[in-house]
């Protein structure tokens, strides 16, 4: 155990619980924005209750989003003080923008969303929540453009042993954070797609309101069959990215310990890090990685023989993360589409399996969100900042691994605390039938309208 270790698994803790709540925020905002506007031009109180009990978990879960995203900030200073003193004006640049307009905007129209009810016409609050959405996309867009300059740095020079912005708009408009930041949000809305198909189906197998549960199935099956579909658009623009500014990166993802001209592709083959070589593969389509990597048949495929040892990412991580995340992926387009299908179709006995599937399914989308951050951090290694700054020089000097192992700790026993709480809310809050208080509310509402 050294302090950088310690330290990247301090943030990865961090940053990991932290993103079980980002995707879904980011999907469920506009999910409850159209289901509030459907209420807001048609009247039907139906979706108004539907609003109102999705509306509830949206809540939770942003709330427990904010606690967990403000510790990540104050790990710069105290775990990166060497990353922050290198590259603190360029990467500090879109995290001051996120958090000036970003979030203030998400923020206040949140609140204007959560105390507006009596308040607001139903388009006025309506609108309020396709703000939060809008907001909440926009605080994910500059947190990743300061993560897509890690992966791809430009717009800058080193000037007085430092990195220093000399183009924001480059920064801004850099390929690897555009691609990066699609690939992100359309897998969020895969996320929350899952999430209300998820619980709808839990309602739908107890015969609980049947009819707002089916609509709001019938509503997350759409949209998480775009959103999938989107995800692999995205992944492959990703893709073409990381092949032509992280080859290292591409070769660890797929294998690659040669350098070949065309290169196949293997749909089944184990890495043997050890031996550099690949333990076993099998199926090989001839040219068929070169195409995916660089849509050429003819392009080169760089192995890893064509970096030094010291700047190869770790193989094993990097390439099960990538191929069980496009597995997984492969598997929402089919039970998107099978669920867009299986709610119109009349047919109780197929349908209640269907639904449990979709019921345990609920984890799945996270777990390939977990897995593509994996990819995207770890296959950048031995990199901070790919090519300009290593992880093990922008470690802060001054700390200890007592130090650095207590704060973690500490950090994993207060977020196991607080998972425990959010799995808690969200539980109880989704198993209600809508909750008596929510139709309460809904009742109040319609007469205060009337």
């Amino acid at each position: 155990m050294n302090v950088v270790l310690l330290s990247r698994l301090q943030f990865a803790v961090t940053a990991m619980f932290h993103f079980i709540f980002v995707p879904l925020t980011l999907g469920l905002s506009l999910l409850i924005a159209f289901m509030e506007t459907r209420y807001a031009r048609t009247g039907q109180e139906m979706y108004l209750r539907m609003t109102r009990f999705w509306g509830r978990l949206f809540i939770i879960n942003f709330a427990l989003g904010v606690v967990t995203g403000i510790t990540m900030e104050f790990q710069f200073g105290m775990n990166w003080a060497g990353y922050s003193k290198y590259v603190g004006d360029i990467f500090g640049a879109p995290l001051a923008i996120e958090a000036t307009v970003a979030f203030f905007l998400e923020s206040t129209f949140i609140g204007l969303w959560i105390f507006g009810w009596n308040k607001l016409s139903k388009k006025a609050h309506a609108g309020a929540m396709w703000m939060v959405a809008f907001g909440t996309n926009l605080s994910a867009f500059w947190i990743i453009i300061a993560n897509g300059w890690m992966q791809h740095p430009v717009g800058y020079v080193i000037r007085n042993g430092r990195a220093e912005m000399v183009n924001f708009w480059s920064v801004v408009t850099n390929s690897s954070g555009i691609v990066e930041f699609f690939h992100t949000i359309f897998a969020g809305y895969v996320v929350a797609g899952f999430f209300v198909m998820g619980i709808s189906a839990y309602h739908l197998l107890k015969n609980q309101d049947s009819v707002l549960f089916r609509t709001s199935f019938r509503i997350a099956a759409t949209f998480s069959l775009v959103s999938a579909l989107l995800v692999f658009i995205a992944g492959d623009s990703q893709a073409l990215d990381v092949a032509k500014y992280q080859p290292a990166k591409l070769a660890a993802m797929e294998a690659v310990w040669t350098t070949e001209k065309p290169a196949p592709y293997y749909l089944l083959l184990l890495p043997d890090e050890k031996e550099e070589k690949n333990a076993f593969q099998a199926f090989g389509i001839p040219d068929m990685l070169s195409m995916l990597a660089f849509h050429s048949r003819d392009a080169e495929v760089r192995g890893l023989d064509a970096f030094p040892r010291s700047d190869r990412p770790p193989v094993m991580p990097s390439f099960l993360s990538f191929r069980i995340m496009v597995g997984l992926g492969m598997l929402f387009i089919l039970l998107s589409a099978a669920a867009v299908v299986m709610i119109r179709v009349q047919q109780p006995g197929i349908m209640r399996v269907f639904l449990n599937v979709m019921l345990y399914a609920i984890p799945l989308p996270y777990i390939a969100n977990f897995l593509g951050w994996t990819l995207a951090e770890v296959g950048r290694q031995p990199w901070i900042v790919y090519g300009v700054l290593r992880t093990s020089d922008a470690v802060s000097a001054s700390i200890s691994v007592a130090q650095v192992l207590i704060s973690l700790i500490l950090f994993t026993v207060i977020y196991s605390v607080l998972a425990v709480i959010d799995i808690y809310l969200l539980t109880k809050y989704a198993k209600k039938d809508p909750s008596p208080d929510v139709r309460t509310a809904v009742q109040e509402l319609k007469g205060q309208e009337v």
